[in-house]
């Protein structure tokens, strides 16, 4: 019984792996027309890669649930976690921005015949993913609260671009994913926002009132409400508003 969470921990880590390999294996195309304009193809693979970063973020969710229910809750288990969310919540979204910037990049002037050092990085998300974990691992008073945003939040919100992308109909919100300096801005800015101290609401609720909880429902309203209106696009909306509400309420959320 004992290993029945760990068990899930692993399915994350199966997912994220997945995420890998279709996001690596995109099928990404680009050619040149007889005017010279530049023609870009994304395959519904990278689609695949957002699925599977959001059934890891379920497992992820239940792992911790069902090792409370069993009374199983490990030291080996929180190590494992660890190590599962850096490549579901960390590697797999930084192979995504990578993508993405091979495409902001080809479509510039000289774009296919430029460095490498312009995709290195979407690389720093890993890196950052890697060492918030690590300090969350050390330091015991997180449990209902966070210092820093957990890495699958920012997991989450990567995943949710490339599907923005395929159903984006605004021409400035398509130019914006294609913008390089946007999705450097996005990585040094999700980066920083792990790797810091600044108080973050935890999502487990410690009892069941309403009294106690109320940021987290709060949260879940104004989700659902967003969902609702603007679908995919909402997930990078519900990510702002989650981060605004635990500064206003960091007392009730400690």
């Amino acid at each position: 019984m004992k290993q029945i969470p760990n068990l899930f921990t692993l399915l994350n880590l199966f997912f994220g792996c997945l995420a890998v390999i279709v996001t690596m294996q995109s099928g990404i195309e680009l050619s040149v027309t007889d005017t010279g304009s530049q023609l870009m193809n994304m395959p519904e693979q990278i689609y695949l890669a957002s699925l599977f970063i959001g059934l890891a973020a379920v497992v992820d969710f239940f792992d911790g649930f069902i090792a409370r229910l069993l009374k199983a809750s490990s030291a080996m288990g929180r190590e494992l976690d660890s190590l599962a969310d850096v490549v579901s919540f960390g590697v797999a979204p930084g192979l995504i921005i990578y993508q993405f910037l091979r495409l902001s990049v080809a479509t510039e002037e000289n774009g296919l015949d430029a460095s490498i050092w312009w995709l290195l990085p979407a690389l720093v998300l890993p890196c950052a993913s890697a060492y918030r974990l690590a300090k969350f691992n050390i330091d015991n008073s997180q449990t209902y609260s966070f210092k820093g945003v957990p890495t699958p939040a920012v997991g989450l919100v990567v995943a949710s671009l490339p599907l923005i992308f395929w159903h984006a109909t605004q021409p400035w919100l398509l130019n914006l994913l294609l913008n390089k300096w946007a999705w450097y801005a996005m990585v040094a800015l999700l980066s920083y926002l792990m790797v810091s101290n600044i108080p973050i609401m935890g999502l487990k609720f410690r009892d069941y009132s309403i009294r106690n909880n109320i940021p987290k429902l709060t949260l879940l309203l104004i989700s659902v409400v967003l969902v609702l209106l603007f679908r995919w696009t909402a997930i990078p909306i519900i990510f702002i508003t989650y981060i605004i509400l635990s500064l206003l309420l960091k007392k009730k959320t400690a």
